[in-house]
């Protein structure tokens, strides 16, 4: 700092009664973008217990469940073949961090534990299963007319975009991460895109990455090249919420919460520059409710038997658009795909929203992993929900042997 402005300050600091020390306390305190980015590096310890307290860590806006409950009654335990299900399930949990697990089937819960000292009425952190809550109010936006088309371009929503590489993309080339524009998403590289895009000052009282984004280059024509990347949900966030007119959570708390039955708040981290809710992560909700998100997706977007969610979204959302770097797996709209037919939102940290049609199984698991992606996370992820549909496949199996001569 040059001398005459540091004296200049110290000067302004005793006119106006300001201590020196508190001076200095307020230069060197972290802006909010700083302290979100600064998630990605938390230890162990931090993780385990701030993930449940996001929304009260960062400045969020609540999204208000109705006066009535989508009901989960019990079912009958899930027994996992040729294990002790207990010891088995208290394994995996404890080696992976996971604060809590949830399984539901026909609607009934079949499954159910916490850990971690998280509880039934506590709220974590959703991560990237926010972008594909996001997709799902777009989705919703689009059924009700906010939203016209899946080919509109973003520049139509988002003036601030005219001019930039992301002027012409539409609004499904965005859904598919496919935009065709530069980005790295490498969580342990401090100096990646994902873990710079908030610390920037602001700038015109635009969202953090909306003037990040406004100065990226294209890499691939739009439509071609799939590449994982946050930023571009925060931008349909800030799409859904200027065709609305509503913040991300008063939406998702008029058009899904309420009405579906969501049985406590949830909350959605605002970004510091212009108070705008990130689409791309920082929902915040009980573990049954993300288990209800599951079951709504299952019952195919319905509310009290009425379509909720325009059928050229759901047409796609659930289907293979891209192909990623994961064997079996594809991107769908904002949901990861597989070839077996079922759909998952994932989110870094061991987050996730696991819908499989063909057995009528949602899985919902929160966790605060020891990384924020590796391949054995996510195999042993994989291993979980394959130990649970062999679980599924094993009782349907038996209940379809017929009965021996003599027997009743």
């Amino acid at each position: 700092m040059p001398s005459n402005l540091r004296t200049s300050l110290i000067l302004v600091a005793l006119c106006l009664g300001i201590s020196l020390p508190s001076l200095a306390r307020e230069q060197a305190r972290p802006s909010i973008g700083q302290q979100r980015e600064g998630v990605l590096f938390w230890p162990q310890a931090e993780r385990d217990a701030q993930f449940r307290r996001m929304y009260e860590r960062f400045p969020s806006d609540r999204a208000a469940h109705g006066t009535h409950t989508h009901a989960l009654p019990e079912g009958k335990p899930l027994a996992v073949d040729g294990r002790d299900g207990a010891v088995w399930l208290g394994d995996y949990m404890e080696k992976h961090h996971v604060a809590g697990v949830m399984v539901l089937q026909d609607g009934r819960v079949r499954l159910q534990r916490y850990a971690l000292g998280f509880g039934p009425q506590q709220r974590w952190t959703s991560f990237s299963v926010a972008k594909s809550v996001t997709s799902v109010l777009l989705g919703m936006a689009l059924q009700q007319g906010y939203i016209h088309g899946m080919d509109d371009t973003l520049g139509t929503y988002i003036p601030e975009l005219r001019g930039s590489a992301y002027a012409d993309v539409t609004v499904e080339q965005l859904l598919t991460m496919t935009s065709g524009v530069h980005w790295n998403e490498d969580y342990d590289d401090a100096k990646s895109d994902v873990a710079q895009m908030y610390l920037g000052a602001c700038v015109d009282g635009r969202a953090h990455v909306l003037s990040y984004l406004m100065k990226q280059p294209r890499q691939w024509p739009a439509g071609t090249h799939w590449n994982y990347n946050t930023a571009e949900t925060d931008l349909l966030g800030i799409l859904v919420q200027r065709a609305t007119h509503r913040s991300l959570a008063a939406y998702l708390s008029e058009a899904l919460w309420k009405p579906y039955g969501m049985a406590a708040d949830a909350y959605w981290i605002k970004d510091e520059c212009d108070g705008s809710d990130t689409g791309g992560s920082g929902l915040s909700a009980t573990l049954g409710d993300y288990a209800r998100l599951g079951q709504f997706m299952l019952e195919g977007g319905r509310i009290d038997g009425k379509q909720a969610i325009a059928e050229a979204w759901l047409h796609g959302a659930t289907r293979e658009h891209a192909s990623t770097d994961a064997p079996d797996r594809g991107y769908g709209y904002l949901w990861w795909t597989d070839s077996d037919g079922s759909y998952a939102a994932i989110g870094i940290f061991g987050q996730m929203v696991y819908v499989d049609p063909a057995r009528k199984l949602v899985i919902a698991q929160v966790a605060s992993w020891p990384a924020a992606t590796s391949k054995e996370l996510v195999a042993g992820r994989r291993a979980f929900v394959e130990a649970i549909k062999q679980a599924a496949d094993a009782e349907r199996s038996v209940s379809v042997v017929p009965a021996k001569a003599g027997t009743q």
